[in-house]
């Protein structure tokens, strides 16, 4: 899981540059996942989905786990895949089919 490894070494050292910025990001973050009128289930969920269609794998190799934490299986991942497919066309399948699946694939969901 080098890409994930990456992502949070790299997530320190901005942390270590822009502590203001990172802290107010993962605070915000924290909020926004909590349980609310929709589950932080649910909130990953279409985290997934706008991190397909924006195409930010360091995004999906945070919230595609995070979802399966929290009880998302494969079906559901995929589903939500879906919808940045309608969202975002052609580029969206693309990207979904190889990194959401990579990242399904590697933890054995």
């Amino acid at each position: 899981m080098t890409d994930k490894t990456e992502m949070n070494e790299r997530m320190k050292e901005m942390a270590g540059e822009l502590p203001g910025v990172m802290n107010a990001m993962m605070g915000l973050h924290s909020e926004v996942v909590k349980d609310g009128a929709l589950s932080a289930r649910t909130k990953e969920l279409m985290m997934v989905g706008i991190a397909v269609a924006l195409r930010c794998e360091p995004c999906l190799w945070k919230h595609v786990p995070e979802a399966v934490n929290l009880g998302a299986n494969r079906k559901e991942i995929m589903e939500a895949v879906s919808t940045a497919i309608v969202m975002g066309g052609g580029p969206s399948v693309a990207y979904g089919s190889t990194v959401v699946l990579k990242i399904l694939d590697e933890m054995n969901v």
